[in-house]
């Protein structure tokens, strides 16, 4: 695969995993229906969607922004790319293992769900697996690192940060949303409350599996 297809593939992924994201009601759009049926209000469920997606992007940002200050090491960017897809391998095990939700989530007050969507991103590690997918697009920028500024790399890396943050962030806002307003329009309240599927297992595999990927494509 050229570099071309490669980057186009993984600009796919960035998509894809957004819309993964917001179809799974862990991140929080079942919140969203809530919202709108006790208001009586479709705007209530737009509201809560963008808190969502406002928690969800800062999530990301969180994440990345680190993994772009160090390719200033561009000579390392192989090795960071690895221990990134070693951090999502483990975290996937982990939550395999440990099936249980993080009780902090169930603290946060509904009113506050831009801060409930950062949270439980983190905890479910919807950012960090972004990282392997952000650092191999980074992998397909042709940088001569022996010449090429530190300020000049960071801005590039930076940039790319951001558009796979807000990219992400759409498709998992424009994924859950879809799903957010068919509940609320025409299935209801019943529907959530009998129809909950639990994507758990899947979830904690699709981190196992998208590290296992970079781990390969950086060695």
């Amino acid at each position: 695969m050229d570099a071309a297809n490669g980057a186009a593939a993984l600009w796919g992924a960035v998509v894809a995993s957004g819309i993964y994201h917001g179809l799974n009601p862990g991140m929080g759009w079942p919140l969203a229906v809530s919202a709108a049926l006790m208001d009586r209000s479709p705007r209530s469920l737009l509201r809560a969607l963008l808190a969502l997606a406002a928690g969800h992007l800062l999530a990301m940002v969180v994440i990345l922004f680190p993994f772009t200050a160090l390719l200033v090491l561009a000579e390392r960017q192989r090795e960071i790319q690895l221990a990134a897809s070693v951090l999502v391998i483990a975290l996937g095990v982990y939550l395999l293992i440990n099936r249980r939700h993080p009780r902090f989530l169930s603290r946060v007050p509904p009113s506050r769900l831009g801060l409930w969507s950062f949270l439980a991103a983190l905890a479910h590690g919807a950012a960090l697996m972004l990282v392997p997918i952000y650092l191999g697009i980074c992998r397909t920028i042709e940088t001569d690192a022996g010449h090429a500024a530190a300020a000049d790399l960071m801005t590039r890396n930076t940039g790319v940060a951001a558009m796979v943050a807000v990219i992400h962030t759409l498709a998992m806002a424009g994924s859950g949303g879809l799903v957010a307003f068919g509940v609320y329009r025409w299935l209801g309240l019943k529907f959530l409350s009998k129809s909950w599927f639990n994507l758990d297992l899947v979830w904690a595999l699709s981190l196992v599996l998208v590290g296992v990927i970079s781990l390969f494509a950086a060695l």
